[in-house]
């Protein structure tokens, strides 16, 4: 059975915390003081500590420092303030959670049923390493560079918690198979994973989508919609280009982080929601909040956990893991054996990789098709004739590129140019908005139909 210790100097919250958690199968202690839980913590190590910050002989984040030196001890913070200031410095210094007074009972349960049992942990870390030693393999991930094996070690540390994780990284390089490892290595794995990506949706539909709409709330809904985080209760919501969300929309999403209660478009009545939040950028996420695209706050409540993905070229011999790992892909599929020359390889291996892995990705695929037995260097993009990526506000076009690739790489290519504004970008090409948006909308399906 798991040991909760309860913190906190108002007695009758003590009391009411100690019935609730008794109630969802832990044994308990309780401790008015710093004094009083650093004696009970040296007595029985508790699996959760729920801890009050207002305590008559100091700070409870003093208490870190005793909880940090005792492996898989989980603290959740219970304030009666607020402040996103002191909430997020707790979450930096170690708590995986917090409840704000009055607590929300199902909030409460929902954390305490996310405990990790000292068992669970055990077999959850064996499992980690076994998949280590599996030729670099980490749930969705593949590599073995020093690059990687530090990204496995901070998701094998942040996974089975309940902090936001902010994943930051170049276009290509992985962020949502990072997502998706994170859920599947924690406890709410048999819960949904509900990927959205905020730029290839309509900014007039977003609210929608991601809190859902009543029958008749605007023209065109005719049925209730159940938005994305009704569709991920219990389970974890991935945010993708976070940074493309509106900024009116960001104030709600930092409400329903800080309540778990959201409203529907066309609805007076709340709802609840157990989400964990993981959001992902290419941007600098200070540079976003500097230009405007990021709340500061909404920054703050989401980057409990940073996890900054390496890019392609400095991962090293990863280059041809990668590839061979999707040519052994394309040959299952097609039922082929066909093979890379050693020129073929040192080549892919020599290439900058603007684009990363998903450009690297695409690369062996066509390859794949335009060679025979072996793939040489005949057979590659004429893109990757030179170690460096092409720079500036161009790109080649090769004979025999279909009409819609090229389309799909201009628009890209216009839209970094642009820093991702969309307006700008729409204007520059000479399409509608609604235009560009519905080819991000295609573009991203394909990606993810292609990544199943």
């Amino acid at each position: 059975m798991s040991h909760a210790l309860l913190v906190d100097d108002d007695h009758d919250t003590l009391r009411v915390l100690s019935e609730l958690v008794r109630l969802e199968g832990f044994t308990t202690d309780t401790a008015s003081s710093l004094q009083q839980a650093r004696i009970s913590m040296g007595r029985t190590r508790p699996d959760i500590v729920l801890l009050d910050l207002g305590l008559p002989d100091g700070d409870g984040m003093d208490l870190f420092e005793d909880v940090e030196s005792r492996e898989n001890t989980q603290v959740v913070l219970v304030t009666g303030n607020a402040s996103i200031e002191t909430s997020i410095q707790a979450l930096r210094l170690g708590a995986t959670d917090y409840l704000i007074k009055p607590i929300n009972v199902k909030q409460l349960k929902s954390i305490l049923s996310r405990v990790v049992r000292p068992g669970d942990l055990k077999t959850k870390i064996h499992t980690l390493r076994d998949e280590l030693r599996q030729l670099g393999r980490f749930g969705h991930l593949l590599g073995n560079s020093p690059a990687m094996q530090s990204v496995y070690d901070q998701i094998s540390r942040v996974a089975p918690t309940a902090a936001t994780v902010m994943i930051t990284g170049e276009s290509g390089t992985g962020k949502e198979l990072v997502a998706q490892t994170l859920h599947d290595l924690s406890n709410r794995h048999k819960a949904p994973f509900v990927a959205v990506n905020c730029g290839a949706i309509s900014p007039q539909l977003i609210e929608s989508e991601m809190f859902g709409h009543e029958k008749g709330s605007f023209t065109g809904a005719s049925r209730e919609h159940k938005g994305h985080f009704e569709r991920a209760n219990g389970g974890t919501l991935f945010l993708d280009e976070i940074t493309e969300m509106p900024i009116e929309l960001q104030v709600k999403l930092l409400r329903v982080l800080e309540t778990g209660m959201f409203m529907r478009v066309g609805s007076d009545r709340e709802l609840e929601t157990d989400v964990r939040v993981i959001a992902a950028t290419n941007r600098v996420p200070e540079e976003a909040v500097a230009g405007g695209k990021l709340r500061e706050d909404l920054l703050y409540r989401l980057q409990v956990f940073p996890l900054q993905l390496p890019p392609l070229r400095n991962r090293g011999d990863d280059v041809e893991q990668l590839a061979q790992q999707f040519l052994t892909t394309l040959n299952d599929a097609e039922k082929t054996k066909k093979t890379f020359s050693t020129a073929a390889l040192d080549r892919l291996k020599a290439y900058a990789w603007p684009g990363n892995v998903r450009e690297m990705k695409n690369a062996v695929h066509r390859a794949f098709i335009m060679a025979d037995e072996v793939i040489d260097v005949s057979a590659l993009p004429m893109d990757l004739g030179s170690s460096n990526a092409p720079k500036g506000p161009f790109f080649t076009v090769h004979v025999g590129c279909s009409i819609a690739d090229v389309e799909r790489r201009l628009i890209v290519a216009t839209l970094e140019e642009y820093s991702g504004n969309k307006e700008k970008t729409a204007e520059v090409l000479g399409i509608s908005l609604k235009t560009l948006y519905n080819r991000l909308h295609e573009y991203e399906s394909v990606a993810s139909e292609a990544s199943e």
